[in-house]
């Protein structure tokens, strides 16, 4: 049985896994960064280039003695080669490239958006619920919200993508306005449920050329001055406040020192976010004869979109990853690279980072 050693930098999280015949994971090691970057209320390219030199080698060890082999016993190793950080992306495939050019294995480069849709494909293969093609992908994390057409090879076909704003982004980004720190994302989605829905309504843009398009950078404007209205600093320096006492406080911790008018907001806000990232996601779905639809990347993680495409009338089942295989991770860029393994598909030592890859073919 192949196993294959895949290594993940694209961003702020060095990870290495080991994954068997593309299903089968072995090992799965994430180091993260966030007690870094989260100071800084986002992440900073500089810092994250140099965690990941510290972390590569360790991580990499982990995952191989974690899997119980060496790295004579793999048959290749696949590596993250974009889109993403450039710095990050090179301590990644630099580090691949040595390890594959010292004991002679073939390298693989994956595309880290493959990767997010492999994170479910793998998981069906692996006797899951399968996957039916042709399939919607719907891509949406920090750095990217982007639908795909999925056909068996498998073969991509992009049909529509944010003009601004990331979803992940723009949770982030109302999250750190509102003084809950970063990553803010997953603290909205904790406090959601504490307030209305309904009761701050927002406008989001109509999109002219491709309506499949997303753009959210309107919605955090409108949360900006939705919060300048109200002359909330005191509210908001309060959190940050805590925040500096008590980096990783509990959703209790947050609702004492959040009034139920911010909560509703939050609620508002994740509700909109959610009911566009479905409204584009059925649209895509129906015009393409979706038989399934994939829904990955961070924000699959997001208890309020799980919630709500299980509610909703779909036009098609839906497929979300684990947990942890939502956020970035090895595992998955592991379980993309089967695919090209199988085929011949490696990359040669000419291989370099590309911060703008794109999928397609």
């Amino acid at each position: 049985m192949a196993k294959i050693l895949g290594i993940e930098s694209s961003c702020d999280e060095t990870a290495a896994a080991v994954v068997e015949d593309g299903t089968r994971i072995l090992s799965s090691v994430v180091a993260s960064q966030l007690d870094t970057h989260g100071k800084y209320g986002g992440v900073v390219p500089e810092l994250a280039s140099r965690e990941h030199l510290r972390a590569i080698v360790p991580v990499v060890r982990e995952a191989l003695e974690r899997a119980g082999t060496d790295l004579d016993g793999l048959a290749a190793v696949a590596v993250t080669a974009g889109p993403g950080l450039v710095g990050s992306l090179l301590v990644g495939i630099t580090y691949a490239k040595a390890l594959c050019f010292a004991r002679g294995l073939p390298l693989v480069a994956v595309n880290h958006i493959e990767g997010h849709i492999h994170a479910v494909i793998s998981q069906a293969r692996g006797g899951g619920r399968p996957v039916e093609y042709p399939a919607l992908a719907l891509v949406v994390s920090g750095g990217h919200t982007h639908l795909f057409e999925v056909r068996e090879g498998p073969l991509y076909r992009l049909l529509g993508k944010t003009r601004d704003d990331a979803a992940g982004e723009a949770f982030d980004k109302v999250a750190k306005l509102l003084g809950f720190g970063y990553p803010g994302g997953p603290v909205i989605d904790a406090l959601a449920p504490h307030g209305n829905p309904h009761a701050v309504k927002f406008t989001l843009a109509k999109m002219k050329g491709n309506t499949l398009d997303f753009s959210f950078s309107g919605i955090k404007t409108a949360v900006l001055r939705w919060v300048e209205q109200r002359g909330m600093s005191a509210e908001i320096e309060a959190r940050r406040e805590m925040l500096r006492s008590n980096p990783h406080p509990t959703v209790e911790e947050w609702l004492a020192v959040t009034p139920r008018a911010t909560l509703d907001l939050a609620a508002s806000f994740q509700r909109t976010v959610i009911e566009e990232l479905l409204r584009h996601a059925v649209a895509a779905a129906e015009g393409i004869g979706a038989r399934s639809l994939i829904v990955s990347g961070g924000v699959a993680s997001n208890a309020g979109l799980r919630a709500a495409a299980e509610e909703a009338r779909l036009p098609c089942p839906v497929h979300f990853p684990a947990p942890r295989l939502s956020t970035d991770n090895a595992a998955m860029i592991a379980a993309a690279a089967f695919v090209k393994y199988g085929r011949g598909e490696f990359a040669d030592m000419t291989l370099a980072a590309s911060a703008s890859l794109t999928l397609a073919g």
